[in-house]
């Protein structure tokens, strides 16, 4: 049953920019990125998790000399990667793996790093010999540290196999909030813009393009991917990233429902995969649920009983799957300001969930009740079923539908414990790029 407020994304506190990990990786090649920096490939993981009822996403990292693996929620709303650590641990939640062990691999105080990472003014040393973090999420749970460098083993989709030594979070002290329920990750992947994040980490290393890509599948798993080999060579539609703002924002957008325009306008909009629902801020979340209860009024009746979300519709009889229940809604549509005729469809897969009891459940909810005031935030339901990348050097988010239950050339290039993916036909036998028709979505928030 999801109870849940999950909202694990976007940083209330944390996370400005940071300097640059200009630490060489352990192996090299001969092979040059397409800009002349390094090897210019990409990493590939498979993705775990839903949105309901699990309510999130992860993906296994190796980490260490020789490599353990951990599961790590992603998460593109924060930008620091952390896993739970036994330094010793003061507070560490039920975890799949046992605690990361650091080995004399503290970033300190002075390092240029940890400087970026309180920002400027906010840098205080009181223990030159670490760099102490904490990071504090929208439903108040929170990870508390410090910075360590460590071996990320990665094979690359050129064949490579390094293990770049990345900085990241050792966390002796997590909260989380009651309404989430175990078992948990062991930490969490940041991807946002940050140069803290691992991502901005391999490009700066030569590794890898600043650009991350998911693929979250509405049946459960997908895929996630660190550069831009497995991008198709069109059908993506593309938006400006708000270059004033460190989180993955698209700016101001207007709603249409059932293809009509409505008075909601001008909402701030934030793509977050570290959030399972997708959440508008008062007002429009009011005017939304007012405007579908009137839409399929006599056709369903409101299901109190059902405590999974706070809208919940039912039928005479059980819903068996999210398409049976779809067709009683209508689609929304999101579109943008800052480009011409950009708009983001939300079928009502995207927005909707069937839960275990058989009633169909908003999955959109008011942000307001978690503290993100005017801000709108775009999630995991919304994200189902799209392939969507994150540009960091060109300052652009595409989408596209995608097969996302569809890993690339996978039956053949799991080699010694890696993925070896290549591109090849990738997005054959995928949803037609057609942008006028509505896709499906999950919800929720970490």
């Amino acid at each position: 049953m999801v109870e849940k407020k999950y909202i694990r994304a976007l940083l209330l506190y944390f996370l400005a920019w940071s300097a640059t990990a200009a630490h060489q990786p352990q192996t090299t090649s001969k092979k040059q990125s397409k800009s002349g920096k390094g090897f210019g490939s990409s990493v590939f993981f498979p993705v775990t998790g839903d949105v309901y009822p699990k309510g999130y996403y992860y993906v296994t990292i190796n980490v260490g000399q020789p490599p353990k693996s951990y599961f790590l929620d992603i998460d593109t709303g924060s930008d620091l990667t952390w896993l739970q650590c036994d330094a010793p641990c003061t507070k560490c939640t039920p975890s799949p793996h046992g605690l990361y062990k650091p080995n004399k691999n503290l970033i300190t105080c002075e390092h240029p790093l940890c400087v970026s990472l309180h920002g400027p003014g906010n840098h205080n040393c009181e223990t030159p010999e670490q760099c102490d973090y904490e990071v504090t999420y929208a439903d108040l749970g929170s990870s508390l540290g410090v910075l360590v460098l460590d071996s990320f083993p990665f094979r690359f989709s050129n064949g490579s196999v390094l293990a770049p030594r990345l900085a990241f979070g050792c966390g002796y002290n997590q909260e989380v909030p009651n309404s989430i329920h175990p078992p948990y990750t062991d930490g969490v992947l940041g991807l946002g813009s940050g140069k803290t994040s691992i991502v901005t980490q391999l490009s700066e290393m030569g590794l890898t393009r600043n650009v991350v890509g998911h693929c979250l599948s509405g049946q459960g798993g997908g895929f996630l991917f660190f550069g831009d080999d497995f991008l198709p060579p069109s059908g993506i539609i593309w938006a400006p990233i708000l270059s004033q703002m460190k989180h993955y924002s698209l700016g101001l957008a207007d709603l249409q429902f059932g293809g009509q325009a409505t008075n909601i306008k001008g909402l701030p909009i934030v793509l977050d995969s570290g959030s399972t629902y997708s959440y508008f801020s008062f007002q429009a979340y009011s005017a939304l649920v007012s405007m579908i209860n009137k839409d399929i009024n006599g056709k369903l009746t409101t299901a109190v009983e059902d405590k999974s979300l706070p809208v919940c519709w039912k039928s005479a009889k059980p819903f068996k799957s999210i398409r049976d229940a779809a067709n009683y809604f209508k689609p929304l549509v999101l579109s943008f300001r800052n480009g011409k005729n950009v708009q983001f469809q939300l079928q009502p897969q995207a927005y909707l969930i069937v839960t275990e009891h058989g009633n169909v459940c908003l999955g959109i909810l008011n942000g307001s009740e978690v503290g993100l005031g005017n801000l709108n935030i775009i999630g995991d339901v919304s994200l189902q079923d799209k392939l969507v990348v994150y540009d960091n050097e060109k300052h652009l988010i595409g989408w596209a539908p995608a097969n996302c239950n569809r890993l690339p050339n996978m039956d053949h290039d799991y080699v010694d414990g890696y993925y070896r993916p290549y591109a090849a036909d990738f997005f054959r036998e995928t949803c037609s790029a057609s942008f006028d028709s509505g896709r499906k979505r999950k919800q929720g928030s970490k």
